[in-house]
């Protein structure tokens, strides 16, 4: 029972956007139960998802949350605006 709870959190963080956390859990289950088959399909979907999506640039991050002028709010959009060409 303890393997199904832990896919259901998992489920519930990727749907929250965690999907690190989720892979984390999913990694946490196959150690305990290299059969269980839930876990090892979210992997394979999560590690595809992070493929083609790569992590946040930390540096785009911070000019969007705390833009310290007008200047840092046109590079950021220049950013997104490239980024959302490549999808």
């Amino acid at each position: 029972m303890e393997s199904i709870k832990s896919v259901a959190l998992a489920r519930i963080y990727e749907i929250q956007g965690l999907k690190e956390d989720a892979l984390k859990i999913y990694r946490e289950i196959l150690l305990a139960h290299p059969e269980n088959k839930e876990a090892q399909t979210a992997i394979k979907r999560l590690m595809l998802v992070q493929k083609h999506f790569p992590p946040t640039n930390q540096i785009q991050k911070e000019l969007f949350v705390n833009p310290q002028s007008q200047e840092d709010s046109i590079q950021f959009q220049r950013w997104l605006l490239q980024w959302n060409s490549k999808i």
